[in-house]
């Protein structure tokens, strides 16, 4: 009985390796089915992409601010104490609340 089989035994595993890769062709991770969730994601990066470029675009800008042929030596120099805290002793502080 299994020499009578043994022709169809090559056709039936072909048929099953036919199947498995329809099926994953279907519902895999990158099948047919789930082209909505990839243009979830594909929004959602291209927003992300959006932010970061402006986030980008502002942080070459102050860059640009800090190079020493734009930069003036009094914005530094105010700029600096206030962020470090130190002040001259000549100077008058005005505190304030935030």
């Amino acid at each position: 009985m299994l020499a009578r089989l043994r022709p169809y035994v090559s056709t039936a595993a072909l048929a099953l390796l036919i199947f498995y890769f329809g099926v994953h062709a279907f519902t895999g991770e990158g099948g047919l089915l789930r082209s909505n969730l990839r243009d979830a994601t594909l929004v959602a990066k291209n927003q992300e992409l959006a932010r970061l470029a402006v986030e980008r675009h502002d942080l070459e800008v102050r860059a640009q601010l800090l190079r020493d042929t734009s930069l003036s030596a009094d914005l530094l120099e105010e700029r600096a104490s206030s962020i470090l805290g130190f002040a001259d002793p000549r100077d008058y502080v005005i505190r304030t609340l935030p």
